[in-house]
């Protein structure tokens, strides 16, 4: 099996029209994607098999007054009649290598333990378990 690997730009949101089941959680939203990808500071890897996004990785370079620029990785996500076939390392490498342009010191990425395919990949790609803790606040209601 044959797949490439890109990182899209503003002028590639068309290529977002195309997406295998079970890619995104969502249908895509054109005026969002459009957005996301106008936007320098995100960066989305998608994986291509005859056109079909089977594939994505996205993350965010930010930059703040005191510390290196670093990459979030907000999510990785592979069709699933395509997993277990490299797409992810794939997907991550790139956003890596972009990361290492953007002069960023980590990268890094949030998951929950009981994902064990996320597990998996980020250990693969040399990624390593931390005692980081999260937080979560709903923006709905009014605190």
């Amino acid at each position: 099996m044959t797949f490439d690997i890109r990182i899209l730009e503003a002028r590639d949101a068309n290529v977002l029209g195309r997406v295998a089941p079970g890619v995104f959680d969502r249908d895509i939203d054109p005026d969002l994607a459009a957005e996301f990808l106008r936007d320098p500071r995100h960066h989305l890897a998608v994986a291509t098999d005859g056109g079909l996004v089977i594939g994505f990785a996205s993350a965010v370079h930010y930059v703040h007054p005191d510390k290196t620029p670093e990459l979030w990785i907000n999510e990785v996500g592979v069709a699933p009649s395509y997993q277990g076939r490299g797409i992810g390392k794939g997907l991550l490498a790139a956003l890596f290598r972009i990361a290492r342009e953007l002069r960023c010191g980590a990268a890094w990425v949030l998951t929950d333990h009981s994902n064990e395919r996320s597990v998996r990949l980020c250990t693969a790609v040399g990624g390593r378990q931390t005692d980081q803790l999260m937080f979560s606040f709903d923006l709905s209601e009014r605190v």
